[in-house]
């Protein structure tokens, strides 16, 4: 720890962590704990934050501290370092946490939303590591997106920059980011999930019968989690949701590579857990839709980091901070 060390404020709806790392990636230790935003105010969480702080201060000297990242939900102002009232955060309404943060620690303190900060993880050490234009891609609940472009995090003029799940890729379809045929609404947990409700209920209607559903109601609680499992063991109508999953996600990202002709594109969640049944129809689509030149340039990947991304996100805000 010759360096000094970092720490890393990861908030989220259900749980939030602050873990403690280096210039090098390493994490030395990790403390997780609920946010029960029903029953506390963000200043409670806060004081959870400082008090687990303070654990860490007595392993690691408070005096080698060099920085500190935050990754939180927007919307927020990374340059402002307010919180403006995230719909997972109730009651976190214009929350100066940079200031704050800083004031306690004395240390350089930068806020970058959730999809930025994973797509630092992924760029400074993941599947993009090495590029100089990338699009991370979150696929989980929502999507999300954090953009690098010419070797820098591109955030907007008001941190929105990158909210690609909201544009429309059809007039009608499942409902993501407040949009019925948005990008989300196709390419999503909750909007695989609602394919699913329709397309299943349509087959058992028709009196077809779908291996992992039986009935009307039990249609209107799928998950992408079943859908993906159903389609690995080969049913039929999993692996025509998944299609029209893909196939939209083709669609979309043959709009992103036109136009920011990005080096590699790395996808999160779903798709990473699930590469083999995305692949083939995305390829289809990007060879029908996009610039051929552009394609030919640029990678497809699953991210890397997995289920740990969020342990590093934070982190590399602090880092990124420092070195960009």
């Amino acid at each position: 720890m010759k360096n000094g060390f970092y720490l890393g404020i990861d908030i989220g709806g259900t749980k939030c962590a602050v873990v403690a790392g280096d210039e090098d990636f390493n994490i030395y230790e990790k403390i997780q704990f609920d946010t029960k935003t029903a029953e506390r105010s963000w200043q409670d969480v806060f004081e959870e934050f400082f008090a687990n702080i303070g654990l860490l201060f007595q392993k690691y000297p408070k005096v080698d501290l060099k920085g500190i990242g935050i990754s939180c939900g927007g919307p927020l102002d990374s340059v402002k370092g307010m919180i403006y009232s995230p719909p997972n955060l109730p009651g976190w309404d214009n929350v100066p946490i940079v200031e704050i943060f800083s004031k306690k620690y004395g240390v350089p303190v930068s806020i970058q939303n959730d999809a930025n900060a994973c797509a630092l993880a992924e760029w400074l050490m993941g599947a993009g590591k090495g590029t100089r234009n990338m699009i991370f891609l979150t696929f989980g609940t929502g999507m999300g997106s954090g953009l690098i472009l010419n070797g820098q995090l591109y955030a907007g003029t008001n941190d929105l920059g990158g909210e690609v799940g909201h544009i429309r890729l059809a007039k009608n379809g499942p409902v993501g980011f407040g949009k019925a045929g948005s990008f989300e609404g196709f390419c999503s947990g909750g909007g695989i999930a609602q394919l699913a409700a329709t397309m299943v209920s349509e087959k058992l209607k028709n009196g077809e019968k779908v291996t992992f559903c039986n009935d009307l109601e039990a249609a209107k609680n799928l998950t992408a989690k079943t859908v993906a499992e159903a389609a690995i063991a080969g049913d039929k109508t999993a692996l025509e949701i998944i299609r029209v999953s893909a196939e939209y996600l083709g669609r979309g990202l043959a709009v992103l590579i036109d136009i920011l002709n990005p080096e590699c594109i790395v996808i999160g969640s779903i798709y990473s857990r699930n590469e083999m049944l995305f692949k083939p129809h995305v390829e289809r689509i990007l060879a029908e839709e996009a610039i051929p030149s552009a394609v030919e340039v640029c990678q497809i990947k699953p991210a890397l980091l997995g289920e740990s991304i969020g342990d590093f996100a934070a982190l590399c805000v602090a880092l990124y901070s420092k070195h960009f």
